[in-house]
């Protein structure tokens, strides 16, 4: 398991919410990492990448968005969108006095790192992006709604493996029985009577599920525009991607030509990042980010 700190703070709207605080290795002082998770996913999906990142002499921050993992679960469901995180990030920062960051955001992460983006670009410093875009490709978002916020609870971590297993084999063919456990193991947790639950607040989805999330928006584009404009920004994207498919990575590089770009093989929706192409990709970027 990581070394890391566990931290508690307090969401504007009074939520109590989580992260995980990887301390840097020794060396010259560089700019803090933050990680944001995918919409069903939290922050332990980042426990092998953080501390790679941190052994380069950076801090890294990994949070569970509102709703999942050890955060708090917000009565209102239409807190569960972008803006809402971003302004959460925003008072994460503010408390533990960062100035200015580094994000990676996996799928929804690279979502709320738009958002923030739109809010208040000085908090970024550069950015990679996950699988994730301002033009989405109606499949993937229908097969993510196909299960999301839908899970009932399960009798064993048996049942937990195969079903993530189940709604994840099209994106990871080469996945191993024992890397389908360790999944299980980050997405579900015991309830009292030992039946396994997921680590989320089903109205996480209900936006994906009514229709409110769509493909793109004017919004969407303007805030990735204004990101890749202003600061640098990395693509990585999964070979075999079912959310980002090669039309809509194609219009990001036409939008942001001076936006690096990384395919990782053999893997769709969404990397994990622990992969050698993406782990070359993003070491390489960061080494260019003060």
């Amino acid at each position: 398991m990581s070394n890391y700190t566990e931290i508690s703070f307090t969401s504007d709207d009074g939520l109590q919410l989580y992260a995980r605080d990887y301390a840097s290795a020794s060396g010259p002082a560089r700019l803090p990492v933050i990680c944001i998770h995918g919409l069903t996913r939290n922050s332990a999906d980042f426990d092998e990448l953080a501390p790679m990142i941190a052994a380069l002499s950076r801090r890294v921050l990994a949070l569970d968005v509102r709703g999942r993992g050890r955060s708090q679960r917000d009565p209102d469901p239409d807190n569960y969108n972008p803006n809402v995180y971003a302004g959460d990030v925003v008072k994460l920062m503010s408390d533990l006095g960062i100035a200015r960051a580094v994000f990676i955001g996996t799928s929804m992460g690279g979502l709320i790192t738009m958002a923030l983006a739109a809010r208040d670009i000085e908090l970024i410093a550069a950015a990679i992006i996950n699988d994730i875009g301002p033009v989405l490709s109606e499949k993937g978002l229908a097969r993510i709604a196909g299960y999301a916020g839908k899970t009932a609870s399960l009798a064993s971590w048996n049942d937990a493996a195969r079903h993530v297993k189940d709604i994840n084999l099209c994106a990871f063919p080469d996945n191993s029985d024992a890397e389908w456990d360790k999944w299980a193991r980050r997405a579900f947790e015991q309830d009292g009577e030992g039946r396994l639950a997921p680590r989320y607040d089903p109205n996480i989805a209900i936006a994906l599920q009514t229709g409110k999330l769509r493909p793109t928006s004017l919004a969407g584009r303007m805030a990735f525009r204004r990101l890749a404009r202003k600061r640098p920004v990395l693509l990585v994207r999964g070979e075999l991607s079912d959310l980002l498919e090669p039309r809509q990575s194609d219009w990001m590089r036409r939008a942001a030509p001076g936006m690096q770009y990384v395919e990782v093989p053999q893997v769709g929706h969404a990397p994990m990042l622990t992969e050698p192409a993406a782990l070359e990709a993003i070491a390489r970027f960061l080494a260019t980010v003060p």
